[in-house]
């Protein structure tokens, strides 16, 4: 099961510094497996290119049983805005801290 956690679209300034012209939405859920309560984390990304609409996404399945630290995750995934190309590196990294 997939639960809408929040989404944001980047900041027009932060765009236009790394040369993008179009709008990027980013979405993030929370993956439930209910069967052996385990979570991880999905990440969309959507951009609005003229007369086109790209979407990524990656799906990163039992990261954790410990549902509080999927959502602080979660959390700084969006307050970061952590994209689907660097989301497994951005776990790997907050696995080994502890936060």
């Amino acid at each position: 099961m997939r639960v809408f956690y929040g989404g944001i679209y980047l900041e027009k300034k932060t765009l236009q510094e790394a040369g993008i012209e179009h709008p990027i939405k980013l979405e993030y859920y929370k993956i439930i497996n209910t069967e052996e309560k385990i979570y991880g984390i999905d990440i969309v990304k959507t951009e609005y290119k003229t007369n086109n609409m790209i979407k990524e996404e990656k799906e990163l399945k039992e990261i954790s049983k410990d549902e509080l630290k999927i959502e602080k995750m979660l959390n700084i995934f969006k307050s970061c805005a952590v994209t689907p190309i660097t989301a497994q590196e951005v776990v790997e990294d907050l696995l080994k801290q502890t936060f």
